[in-house]
């Protein structure tokens, strides 16, 4: 490859990287220099710095110990130079309306950024690393040309990365909230959240000490340092005027917002400015012999703590990955194979916890315990029952401030949906099973809803029931469009009423609209059927796949009117049926979701055009269906609050399509995103949904069903205490195991009316041994 250069007398390998260029001297930089070197003294390594050896951004900087424990493996030297510099607490305080409260077990470590840099520079020219200060560095392109290898850690407006946008496929995220570091001379006492409602709107301050007041320190020595973030949304910090005050003018503003945390002492800045944080994900991380690592690969928000965490780690991962792999080319692939998993694990849990704080306005009117429960979980990494391991007072405390009986996990309280009283908080998601014939749910439906209504969901759903034969999505779907499907139907609401007293069961009603006459999921999902289609009808006249699939026919008027009427019709054979709830769906890009969203609704009449026209005949149907489904049972319905595409449904317009439903009688909203169209870019994960879900309950106030990846019983409780969610409904789970919430009850050590097990399995209702329990206690340890 270009540049492979050698140094006389360097080990022989192909991944020797004799000759290396580091772009960046920030921490990230400075450290892949420093293994690189001390791996291979041999190899020659430079590190080019624009600024000066002291001049940095921000104050402090956050480790975890599990970073600290990477580095003491990896350079003893410099864990030892760290070790005795870090401050260290256990506490989080959140300050919010005039009350405290404190949440303990933590474990921080954090240092001067400063201090950091020092460590690392002498330990660079320890091990005869070359630092070029004040001089910019060569383009990458330029060093690629002489060097084995260039490491582009030249932060979030990388030149590297821009230069070749073409190969690293950069995109930048710009959020919706300003932030500036400053700093307070002297020592909290622990990690500090305070939230301020101004006139304008709210404000936030995250705080952490970095250094330690001299124990034996002159009279006027510094009481410590301490960082101090205070962020805010766009519009609120232009409300107040701030875009328009210099540094020491901002500084002076923020001391006066937060009174518990700073009790009038003055912030100062270190050339600090207003700005807008902006996520950065990179298609590839490296280019030739060209590699990115820290903020310029990738950038995760401030709120978690993980810039520089994530560079030293890169560092890390790169050294070793060049010393294990036998080239260069190899060991940047093995690199990004490692790392990009743990980035993107990271990147979710921060974009999580940001967008909690951009929308902190809409958690500021919770209980005192809820909120602050809320925001040490906003990330979703800390979870109700880790949390009740570091400090388990706490927990008590905020499940006693919401009415969750001792000893009662949060998901085993009682929800009122309607006049439908929900044991549980735990529902089984509709899945499609494409295993009827001619609409008529079988034998399977009998036992796959049976299972798991034995299994002890307070409500279990069934699949899309489809409202005419034309409203199918497969041959294999059921429906509600005859009086023998309904028969079949009432078949299975007997065996759950009658065998699982106090399990609900609800009926989704919808139609398929573009998305109809495809084969079975097995068979190839959303491909057409080879043979005895079914003409389509949709909102316009536009094919779910280009190229692939049928292109629907546009509704008329008239033809609108029949399918509300095929709705209502089902609706009544579905309250005949037995149905204890029923469910319109309005998700995934089927007849009504076709409506709502600007990409599959190009009509000009009324049904189209703006939001209320996109609304209109969904709303038409709900209220139909209203009409003739009995009082005394609740109505949901299901919506895609993002498209995951371009143009596509933007947030307020979920919250405006949110508030509407509730406005016309849906007693809650379930939550799902996508699947309206074929080129959707969902961002999968971990309860990757809820956050949609959990945006319309706190800024609407109305019930929600979360949805989405939700996987463990402790995610479950954990959004139904922090107040996201009312219900939460899991769909893979209750495939893998028919009995999850029994099972879940269970692992919890729960007994009680939120989670019966049926008399016929309550021998089973505990788990079973597995190996030996006998064997002798150890004494000697020898």
């Amino acid at each position: 490859m270009a540049g492979q250069v050698t140094v006389p007398g360097a080990p022989t390998g192909p991944a020797r990287a004799a000759r290396v260029a580091v772009i960046g001297g920030g921490p990230g930089g400075l450290y892949a220099a420093a293994l690189l070197k001390r791996l291979d003294p041999a190899r020659e390594v430079t590190v080019h710095e624009r600024n000066a050896p002291d001049e940095t951004f921000g104050f402090g900087v956050v480790l975890s110990d599990e970073t600290l424990g990477g580095i003491e493996h990896a350079d003893p030297v410099v864990y030892a130079a760290l070790r005795d510099e870090f401050v260290r607490w256990d506490d989080i305080r959140v300050t919010h309306r005039g009350r405290t409260l404190t949440s303990g077990g933590h474990g921080f470590s954090a240092l001067g950024r400063r201090r950091l840099l020092a460590v690392l520079h002498a330990r660079c020219r320890e091990l005869g690393v070359r630092l070029r200060f004040r001089t910019e560095a060569p383009p990458a392109a330029e060093l690629a040309l002489d060097h084995d290898l260039v490491v582009a850690a030249d932060g979030v407006h990388s030149a590297t990365r821009r230069a070749h946008a073409d190969v690293f496929g950069p995109r930048l995220t710009t959020h919706r909230c300003r932030y500036v570091w400053l700093a307070a001379d002297f020592a909290l006492d622990a990690f500090r959240f305070e939230i301020a409602e101004t006139p304008y709107g709210v404000a936030q301050l995250h705080a952490y000490p970095y250094e330690a007041p001299a124990p034996d320190g002159p009279p006027g020595a510094r009481d410590g340092a301490s960082t101090v973030i205070v962020e805010m949304r766009e519009e609120v910090w232009r409300a107040a005027g701030l875009d328009t005050l210099d540094e020491a003018a901002s500084a002076a503003y923020c001391a006066k917002l937060f009174p518990e945390t700073l009790g009038g002492r003055p912030l100062r800045g270190n050339d600090s400015r207003w700005t807008a944080f902006r996520t950065v994900v990179n298609d590839r991380w490296s280019h030739g012999n060209t590699v990115l690592l820290g903020d310029a690969a990738h950038t995760a928000h401030f709120s978690i703590g993980s810039g520089t965490k994530l560079a030293v780690e890169d560092a890390l991962a790169l050294a070793a990955c060049l010393e294990e792999q036998p080239d260069v080319p190899t060991a940047l692939a093995a690199y990004e194979a490692e790392r990009r998993p743990v980035v993107t694990s990271t990147q979710r849990a921060a974009r999580a916890s940001l967008e909690w704080f951009e929308d902190l306005g809409t958690y500021v009117g919770q209980p005192p315990h809820r909120f602050a429960f809320n925001l040490l979980t906003r990330s979703r990494r800390v979870t109700h029952d880790n949390l009740r391991l570091r400090d388990p007072a706490f927990v008590a405390e905020v499940e006693r401030e919401q009415g969750v009986p001792e000893g009662t996990p949060p998901m085993f309280t009682p929800f009122l949906l309607g006049g439908l009283t929900l044991r549980n908080r735990v529902v089984v998601s509709a899945m499609d099973m494409y295993s009827a014939e001619d609409g008529v749910p079988g034998d399977f439906h009998l036992v796959h809803l049976g299972a798991r209504a034995l299994g002890g969901a307070g409500l279990v759903m069934t699949e899309m029931v489809c409202v005419s034969p034309e409203g199918r999505i497969t041959p294999g779907c059921t429906g509600l469009w005859n009086d023998r499907q309904a028969a079949h139907w009432r078949r299975i609401t007997d065996f759950v009423h009658q065998q699982t007293p106090g399990t609900a069961l609800g009926v989704q009603l919808g139609h398929s609209g573009r998305k109809g006459s495809t084969r079975l999921m097995w068979e190839g999902m959303d491909d057409p059927l080879p043979d005895g289609n079914w003409p389509l009808a949709a909102a316009s006249p536009l094919p779910y796949r280009p190229g692939v699939s049928q292109t629907p026919r546009e509704l008329t008027r008239a033809e609108l009117a029949a399918i509300r009427t095929q709705f209502t019709d089902a609706a009544r054979r579905a309250a005949g049926a037995g149905f204890d709830l029923l469910e319109l769906h309005c998700a995934h890009g089927y007849l009504l979701s076709g409506f709502l969203s600007p990409l599959t609704n190009r009509r000009t009449d009324v049904y189209g055009g703006d939001l209320t026209g996109r609304l209109r005949f969904p709303l038409e149907v709900l209220d139909a269906v209203r009409e003739v489904w009995p009082a005394d049972r609740p109505l949901t319905v299901r919506v895609s609050a993002t498209d995951w595409a371009d143009g596509g449904l933007s947030a307020e317009d979920a919250l405006a399509v949110a508030a509407a439903l509730a406005e016309h009688g849906a007693a809650a909203v379930d939550v799902s995103t996508g699947q309206v169209v074929s080129d959707e870019r969902p961002d999968h994960g971990r309860s990757y949904q809820t956050p949609y879900a959990d945006r319309i309950r706190n800024a609407l106030g109305v019930p929600v069903v979360a949805v989405g990846a939700l996987s463990s019983w402790d995610d479950v409780n954990s959004l139904i205490l922090a107040g996201r969610a009312d219900l939460c409904a899991l769909g893979r789970p209750h495939l893998y195991d028919p009995h999850w919430t029994l099972h879940a009850a269970a692992d919890q050590g729960y007994e009680g009316p939120g989670a019966p097990w049926p008399r016929q399995y309550a021998a089973g209702s505990r788990k079973p041994p597995t190996g030996r329990t006998d064997g002798p206690k150890p004494r000697l340890a020898l």
